[in-house]
């Protein structure tokens, strides 16, 4: 990084340097992404790889390498044709395309790409273009050619699919490229795309670019994640094995039974909320999971919708949940907030049923009957739920049990373990109190 000698010269001497510069050097200065980059935010020297696997934490500047790397793709030659893929079409266009570090703010004006949002295109100056797909519709992805892509968040994709559907597609020029930008999760692509011979590796941690980051936000990150699996996930980069001790297991329990959509009609779908007592940015999440029992006599984990959400925010959302995917009802923990549940989903719809269930027994009393039914082979994710399977890998009985597995927990015991009012764990009926429907 040529920009890291600025800081051994003296500030007033600097100062003339920089003031001497005319507003086209300045701005082509600004511009110049070989001089600001570090070493290891440049791609590969050889041409002999077909995919840059850039594994990094928060804040390391994974999405700037990538929009420098598909931007300097683009104008290498008049006509290319490229693909960005995000994990959903909004994340293509606030993040790479929009975003702070976007491809639209880190080009030279005179090099900017026009973003035709209703055409899914980035049209540059010299003729290249830029398809958008959403990793949440691979079937976009059937058919188009591309010689470059930029792919981002892979390990946060829901459907594989989408990363094969592409690697079809670049079939374009000498030798395809893409760049792939992602927080690492032990998912089955990442796993398989580190041990390819044409993957080139980098590997990055938050810690590395802390010059670029506000010193309170690397400080509160590392004393809220610090030395936590979790903090070596999104921070260190690791790829982290499953934890032996927790309940669920990553390949032979969720991998080997995931399937892209449900292959039978559903009798029953609820959707469970896991509220959290207080709405402030250091708050819990709350979790909702939309879960069905199909006529197979199957549990499927239709989506994931957990976040942090004013009471209003998470009533919006769970009801929204239940109307997309035509629920028969929503199932709500009641040991937190009572009635004050059903009163603020009645605020929003006061026509949908709610069944508030309360826990009576341990956490992990009430997952482990819901992890048999995995072991079982029983329960199958529709596509990939990383936060949320990435909680159940992670958690370990006796630890306090996270918002979306909580979630998971009542969804799984309401269609598979009995109805609302009698529902039990391995035969213990007192597992739940009475359930109250509204």
């Amino acid at each position: 990084m040529r920009a890291s000698r600025l800081a051994a010269v003296p500030r007033d001497r600097l100062r003339k340097a920089l003031a001497a510069l005319t507003p086209q050097e300045a701005l082509a200065l600004a511009h110049d992404w070989e001089f600001w980059a570090r070493p290891e935010q440049l791609p590969p020297r050889h041409e002999k790889w077909r995919t840059w696997l850039i594994l990094a934490g928060r804040g390391w500047g994974k999405t700037r390498v990538g929009a420098e790397w598909i931007h300097r793709q683009a104008m290498a030659r008049p006509g290319r044709r490229l693909a960005l893929v995000g994990r959903t079409a909004a994340d293509v266009r606030d993040t790479m395309i929009r975003g702070e570090s976007g491809i639209e703010s880190i080009a030279h004006p005179a090099e900017r790409p026009e973003y035709v949002p209703s055409q899914r295109v980035l049209r540059w100056p010299n003729g290249s273009t830029a398809l958008t797909f959403s990793a949440d519709k691979p079937d976009q992805l059937r058919g188009p050619q591309h010689e470059i892509a930029w792919c981002d968040e892979l390990a946060a994709w829901r459907y594989d699919e989408a990363w094969d559907q592409l690697q079809f597609g670049l079939r374009l020029g000498r030798r395809p490229h893409v760049i792939v930008t992602t927080t690492p999760r032990p998912t089955a692509i990442i796993r398989r795309l580190v041990k390819e011979r044409a993957t080139v590796v980098t590997r990055g941690r938050t810690h590395d670019n802390r010059a670029n980051l506000a010193p309170d936000f690397v400080a509160a990150l590392e004393a809220r994640y610090g030395g936590t699996r979790l903090g070596r996930q999104e921070l260190e980069a690791e790829i982290l094995d499953d934890d032996p001790r927790a309940l669920w297991r990553r390949t032979e329990m969720l991998d080997a039974h995931r399937v892209r959509e449900v292959p039978v009609g559903l009798k029953r779908v609820v959707v469970a909320i896991d509220p959290a007592v207080t709405a402030t940015d250091e708050s819990d999440e709350t979790g909702i999971v939309v879960a069905g029992l199909g006529y197979d006599g199957r549990g499927y984990v239709l989506d994931d919708l957990s976040g942090r959400y004013s009471p209003d925010e998470w009533a919006r959302r769970a009801i929204d949940a239940y109307r997309r995917f035509e629920a028969n009802t929503i199932v709500a923990e009641a040991n937190q907030g009572g009635d004050m549940i059903s009163t603020v989903l009645s605020h929003v719809d006061a026509a949908v049923p709610v069944a508030l269930v309360r826990a009576s027994r341990g956490k992990a009393t009430r997952a482990e009957p819901i992890s048999a039914l995995y072991e079982q082979g029983r329960v199958s994710h529709v596509g990939s739920l990383p936060a949320l399977e990435d909680q159940l890998c992670a958690w370990v009985p006796g630890e306090s049990s996270p918002d979306r597995l909580d979630a998971l927990v009542w969804a799984l015991s309401d269609l598979m373990l009995g109805a609302p009012g009698s529902l039990s764990f391995g035969g213990d009926a007192g597992a739940f109190g009475a359930a109250r429907w509204g």
